[in-house]
């Protein structure tokens, strides 16, 4: 269902690659979920996912998360449209969408989550006024961000303060041979 929910909605407007609808489900959903192998979110956290875009990995967390509260931020107006779309229609009371700017949000949450939005560093400066310091987690509240490739450069101003997590140690598929979970508690 949630692949022809999404075609139907890509169709209209680019959410994702036409050319990756055929590997929806390891290159959006399954890496989306890859967050989950670091942290199974406690009923009453709250997420905001920056840079959104067609939902992910929000939509996915949302829906292995029902007990979590979900707010999907992105600057442009047609894709927060859709994706509210998206989640109405797969029946998500714990997502609601937002049109704004990351520089223009300035309420709290538990964790910010983001999928190769800008470079990390950036990210964190960005968002790191929307992290709350109090939280039930098992890991302290902080970021979350899904991106590929080499980051030891970008990564080596955090130090010791961050963790790294190799999808391909969870999932087998060459897709997430490069791909990486990044952790910042803040």
């Amino acid at each position: 269902m949630l692949k022809s929910v999404y075609t139907y909605w890509n169709n209209m407007i680019n959410l994702v690659s036409r050319k990756d609808m055929e590997n929806f489900y390891i290159r959006h959903v399954l890496h989306s979920l890859s967050v989950a192998k670091i942290i199974a979110f406690l009923p009453g956290t709250r997420i905001l996912d920056v840079g959104t875009g067609g939902g992910f990995p929000g939509i996915p967390l949302a829906i292995l998360f029902p007990g979590s509260e979900f707010t999907l931020l992105d600057s442009i107006g047609k894709k927060t449209r859709a994706v509210a779309a998206i989640a109405d229609e797969l029946k998500l009371g714990n997502v609601i969408t937002v049109r704004k700017r990351a520089e223009e949000e300035y309420g709290k949450y538990d964790f910010v989550t983001g999928r190769a939005v800008s470079g990390f560093q950036q990210f964190a400066e960005l968002i790191s006024k929307n992290v709350s310091e109090t939280g039930n987690n098992r890991l302290r509240n902080g970021i979350i961000y899904l991106k590929g490739g080499n980051l030891d450069d970008e990564l080596a101003i955090f130090g010791k303060r961050i963790t790294v997590w190799n999808i391909n140690e969870f999932f087998g598929e060459s897709f997430f041979e490069t791909k990486k979970i990044v952790y910042l508690p803040v």
